[in-house]
């Protein structure tokens, strides 16, 4: 029930035309940094963060980029982040899939440094898989006139993918950045990306989000 141990692979490159028409707009759009605590990605492997080939430090740069375009841009930057020494009807059937998961210490709970929040960001408390779930997440996407959300961090598949689903079940425009994203491989951040573009919203590059942020 424990997490994989995830061995490299190169990031998404080729992206899926989106069925959606969505247009990233800095003026309307949150960033959503999902589940970078230092127990997921201890996943990649302990010097994941120095190898180039590692998905996780491929994202992590990824992630840096969007996030300093966007705080500079004025977008609003969530974390999601679990809670470690979770009761167990909390954690719910998540414990019948991986366990007991993390403990309350800063080695699993913490976001790892290069993305560490900073003075303004909004760190929520992580519950499910979909950031959306026992949270405040639409209300203050609402409070702040925003109803797009670009979704970025581990794992593509699980809990990014289960949030770009719900932000389009709740009128929220999701934008899923392929090479900000890292997963259990890359078939399984493939079938993600793929799936968004299909069903639910847009897949950009690094390279794309940060140029509609910092060209608006």
């Amino acid at each position: 029930m424990a997490l994989p141990t995830i061995p490299d692979y190169p990031l998404p490159t080729n992206l899926p035309a989106p069925r959606a028409p969505y247009a990233l707009q800095p003026g309307r759009a949150a960033l959503l940094i999902h589940d970078m605590q230092r127990y997921f990605c201890a996943a990649y492997g302990p010097d994941a963060l120095e190898r180039d080939a590692s998905p996780l430090a491929q994202a992590a740069q990824g992630i840096a980029r969007i996030a300093a375009a966007a705080r500079v841009a004025g977008m609003p930057v969530f974390y999601t982040a679990q809670k470690g020494d979770q009761f167990r009807p909390d954690r719910g059937l998540q414990a019948d899939l991986w366990g007991p998961g993390m403990q309350a210490i800063p080695e699993h709970e913490a976001i790892i440094a290069p993305l560490a929040p900073e003075a303004g960001d909004i760190t929520l408390v992580k519950h499910r898989y979909s950031a959306f779930q026992r949270s405040n997440l639409e209300r203050l996407l609402r409070a702040r006139g925003r109803d797009q959300l670009v979704i970025t961090g581990i794992y593509a598949h699980i809990g990014c993918l289960a949030t770009a689903a719900e932000a389009f079940q709740r009128d929220v425009e999701p934008f899923f950045v392929a090479d900000a994203l890292a997963d259990f491989s890359r078939e399984r951040h493939e079938m993600a990306v793929n799936w968004v573009a299909s069903c639910a919203g847009v897949p950009l590059s690094v390279a794309q989000a940060t140029a509609r942020i910092e060209g608006a």
